[in-house]
């Protein structure tokens, strides 16, 4: 059947409901070849995938997915994910979490959602351990943690058990040089099911559409941004707000105010930078520049894509009312200490 299904996304045609039951049951089978399933993945990925398509898959996996026991009382407030979809290939450090954690600092509820690197040499939870925060929490420990501490990180391999038979096949189309529709299936699939977030595509032309995905899956209010990055008169993609060029971003607020707009970041003091000042490395390097950022030491590019993303963050999540008012508290929130009181609090 998904060999079926493989040709039929190679002449270019979309997945109706009942095939993407069909596929997604294939795909957690793990009688299932992985390289049957890498090549679905594949011709799904270079077809596109449709908004109906990702919000189907992601309906599929919320259903089988392990809810943790979070209080009513927490989820009365705005519950905040901060998340890029990786495949952009550029390599820069984790500034998805390193903004998580300094809106953590001032104080939004942050339930990070992620899983260790497929597509980077450090995925979140990755460089979070690096840091001596708990990554590898059961739902009773994560939910407890998000209570206390006001951020958990929530392991997608212990809220999501069809991934272990999905594991597999995005490491090998991550060989590949391929990402899939996995890349974008993560943050949505987030078991604290948050009410705000901030998600990066890598691609501008998926912005609306998994716009519209999070809206149909009951977010109060979000914004997805894809950054431009333009060297060598080459035009890339940043699965964030980016300092270097325009943003595209889509945002909404409840069931109403859809909004597709374009960002300058000349709008906010932001230098003069480039993407090899945003690289990063494996989870230590990457946890020694979180580090840096947090106490204030690093002054520089860095410091100003972690800036520029948490004002996008503290904006959603209410703690503002522009991105102006975000990136000055973004600032206090480092300069006072507080980003690595709170580090320090997490990793105790």
């Amino acid at each position: 059947m998904l060999a079926e299904l493989t040709q039929q996304l190679a002449a270019s045609a979309d997945l109706a409901a009942e095939q993407i039951l069909h596929a997604f049951t294939a795909l957690t089978d793990e009688a299932v070849a992985v390289e049957v399933k890498a090549d679905f993945l594949i011709a799904l990925a270079r077809k596109g995938e449709t908004a109906e398509e990702i919000a189907g898959f992601a309906k599929e996996l919320r259903a089988v997915s392990i809810r943790p026991p979070i209080s009513e009382a927490l989820r009365q407030g705005d519950i905040l994910d901060v998340c890029g979809t990786g495949g952009d290939q550029l390599n820069t450090f984790n500034i998805s979490t390193t903004v998580a954690l300094v809106a953590a600092a001032a104080g939004v509820v942050v339930a990070k959602h992620g899983n260790r690197a497929i597509t980077s040499q450090s995925g979140s939870a990755d460089v979070l351990e690096a840091l001596g925060i708990p990554v590898n929490l059961s739902p009773e420990a994560a939910a407890a943690a998000l209570e206390e501490h006001g951020f958990a990180f929530f392991f997608a391999p212990n809220f999501h058990p069809a991934f272990q038979h999905i594991g597999p096949v995005r490491k090998h189309c991550a060989q590949r040089g391929q990402r899939t529709i996995f890349n974008f299936l993560g943050p949505v699939l987030n078991p604290a099911r948050p009410t705000v977030q901030l998600l990066g595509v890598s691609r501008p032309e998926l912005c609306e559409p998994l716009a519209h995905v999070l809206q149909a899956l009951g977010l109060r209010r979000a914004m997805v941004v894809s950054g431009s990055v333009v060297e060598d008169g080459a035009a890339r993609s940043l699965d964030e707000l980016s300092t270097l060029g325009p943003s595209r971003i889509a945002e909404f607020h409840h069931d109403r105010a859809f909004h597709v707009s374009e960002f300058d970041p000349a709008m906010l003091p932001i230098r003069p930078a480039s993407l090899a000042d945003l690289r990063g490395g494996d989870k230590q390097t990457n946890a020694e520049i979180i580090r840096q950022i947090l106490r204030g030491d690093d002054q520089g590019p860095r410091r100003d894509a972690v800036l520029l993303n948490t004002a996008a963050a503290l904006f959603l999540a209410g703690k503002t009312k522009s991105l102006t008012e975000g990136w000055t508290l973004a600032e206090q929130t480092i300069d006072s200490g507080a980003a690595t009181r709170k580090l320090g609090e997490l990793a105790a």
